[in-house]
């Protein structure tokens, strides 16, 4: 599986946590049993970094989403948000660049263009922050 393609893996489980109150290792379990995932380490490592982190990563995320309460933000932008937020902050593997364009792409196939705006503008400025040693 290419990193594009773990990384929209991430996404799908990402999403799916959002509607569902089993624990990220059922959801893996059963992503893994219906869809016929065969996750990588990225796959496991940065849905679960998202799980544990959720809490800082939601709080970065209404911090920077100005005028925007977290469940105002659709689900979709939500998934995409946490995701190429967790990459930024602890996968150092990847350039924030990066992360960040995916976001975007991930929201040209999965949502609208203005979700692509909107994450866009969350994550230029959660990047901004980071190289100014803000968060």
């Amino acid at each position: 599986m290419t990193r594009k393609e773990a990384r929209e893996e991430v996404f799908f489980l990402t999403f799916e946590k959002i509607f569902s109150k089993d624990s990220p290792e059922d959801i893996l379990k059963l992503a893994i049993e219906v869809r016929d995932l065969l996750p990588d380490d990225y796959v496991e490592e940065t849905f679960y970094g998202i799980c544990r982190q959720q809490e800082a990563i939601d709080q970065l995320i209404t911090d920077k989403a100005v005028g925007w309460k977290i469940n105002r933000i659709s689900k979709t932008a939500l998934a995409v948000l946490r995701l190429a937020t967790y990459e930024i902050l602890y996968v150092d593997s990847i350039p924030d660049s990066v992360s960040a364009n995916e976001a975007v792409e991930l929201c040209k196939k999965y949502a609208t263009q203005e979700d692509g705006s909107f994450v866009n503008g969350i994550l230029g400025s959660i990047v901004k922050s980071k190289a100014h040693s803000e968060l």
